[in-house]
C-alpha cells in the first residue's frame, strides 16, 4: 500500500466526519466540505491503486524477462555440454581406431 492510498483513505474518513458533523449542526458549508474531502480522498486512493497496479505489472514483466533469460542460458549451456560430449566421443573413437 503506497502513501497515496493511505492518504486517500484518511482524507475520505475525515470527510465523512466533517459531513456528519456539518449535517448534525446544520452547517451546510462544513457538510459540503466533507463531501469534497471524500471525493478528493477517493481520487487519491484510486491514483494509489493505479500506481500499485502499474508497479505490479512492471515487476511481473521483469520477472518474466529474468526467467526467459535464465531458460536461454540453460539451453545454451546444455548445447555446449552436448557438443563437448559429442566431440569427446569422436576423439575417443579416433583414438581407438588408430591405437590398434
Amino acid at each position: 500500500m503506497n502513501k497515496d492510498r493511505v492518504s486517500g483513505k484518511v482524507e475520505q474518513a475525515v470527510g465523512k466526519v466533517k459531513q456528519a458533523v456539518g449535517e448534525t449542526l446544520g452547517n451546510e458549508k462544513l457538510a459540503n466540505q466533507g463531501v469534497v474531502d471524500q471525493a478528493k480522498g477517493a481520487a487519491k486512493e484510486t491514483w494509489g491503486n493505479a500506481k500499485d497496479a502499474a508497479k505490479q505489472v512492471h515487476q511481473s514483466h521483469r520477472d518474466a524477462a529474468t526467467e526467459k533469460a535464465h531458460e536461454s542460458r540453460n539451453k545454451i549451456s546444455q548445447s555446449v555440454q552436448d557438443a563437448k560430449e559429442k566431440a569427446t566421443e569422436k576423439i575417443n573413437e579416433f583414438k581407438q581406431r588408430h591405437s590398434a
